[in-house]
Parts: structure tokens; sequence; C-alpha cells
């Protein structure tokens, strides 16, 4: 039964660290790019997803067209005030973004980036473990379970934040390799 459940939120941890990874830039343009941009929309932060059709027209250029043409000054103010590091082209209609190659300098710090939101999962998962070693401990004291089965259960549950944190490390790798292939 805490199997499941933990097995869950590791899972959630694991996608949101996948997440994180999909925003970081590799040279290529990719809609996910934008995944976290908002938009200051009429008083409220909006995400650009629900502001613009948001496409890739070739693999150097992201294309950006507001639903609503009195919002194309925001996103494009939105999108040159990110930590993006992109410049948008207004057209009066559409932003389109270029997407420039990325210097070395820049691969390595997107790089670190990576590794960051890596560590900031593995630290998410070692939380949900720690939770749940409290639980089945508990459950030990209270006499529900034996020591033998809290035993097993902690085994159970080392082996599963094991197998997610191998799998974010390997999320980290692909990702790393994303960003240094030129």
């Amino acid at each position: 039964m805490i199997t499941k459940e933990l097995e869950q939120n590791m899972r959630k941890s694991v996608e949101a660290a996948q997440r994180n990874f999909n925003t970081i830039r590799t040279g290529r343009a990719n809609t996910s790019l934008l995944d976290r941009l908002t938009v200051e929309y009429y008083g409220a932060d909006t995400p650009l997803k629900s502001l613009a059709t948001i496409s890739t027209p070739d693999s150097q250029t992201i294309s950006i067209q507001p639903f609503d043409l009195s919002s194309l000054v925001l996103i494009e103010k939105s999108i040159a005030m990110s930590d993006l590091g992109f410049t948008p082209n207004n057209d009066g209609k559409i932003i389109r973004i270029n997407i420039p190659p990325l210097t070395e300098e820049r691969r390595k710090e997107f790089c670190k980036l990576a590794s960051k939101y890596a560590e900031e999962g593995k630290v998410a998962l070692r939380n949900i473990r720690r939770d749940a070693i409290e639980r089945i401990k508990k459950s030990e004291k209270e006499s529900e379970i034996s020591e033998d089965q809290s035993r097993d259960e902690q085994d159970n549950v080392q082996k599963l934040t094991d197998r997610f944190i191998t799998e974010i490390e390997k999320n980290l790798s692909d990702k790393e390799q994303e960003i240094l292939k030129v």
C-alpha cells in the first residue's frame, strides 16, 4: 500500500526534473523553452501558452502568434526581460525568436543548470524516502508490523529510491550530451 503511493510520488519528482530539463536550451528551437514564461496580462501573471500559439517553423526559430493582438507587446517584453537570452522580433502579428547557436561557455552553464535540476530532483526523492521510512518506523513502534517486516519495507523503499535516482542521473546524462552536441 505504501509502495504504490511512494512510487507515484517518486515518479512525479522524476517527471518534474524532466520538465525542468526540457526548459534548458540545446541550440535547437523547442517550444518547451518557453514553458515557464509568464506574461503580465491584465494584472495577472499568465502562462504564455494560454495567450498564444507557439510553434517551431524550423530548427532555429520559435514562432509565437498571440490570440489577442493587444498582448503582442506584453509577450515581447516578457520574453526580452526573461533570463532565456532571446531577442524577440515583432512584425505586428507574430513574434519570432531566432535561436542562436550556443557558445561553449553557455553550453557549460546549461550543463551546470541541468545538474542543479537533477540535484533538486534527487533531494525531492530523498525527502519522499525519509517520510516513507518514518512512517514505516512509526508502524513498527506501534506494533502494526514486525521488525522484520519493517526492515524489508525499508529495504524496498531504498531500492525504489535508488531506481528513481538512477533514472534522474540517466536523464541528466542524456540532457548533458544533448547540450554539448554541436
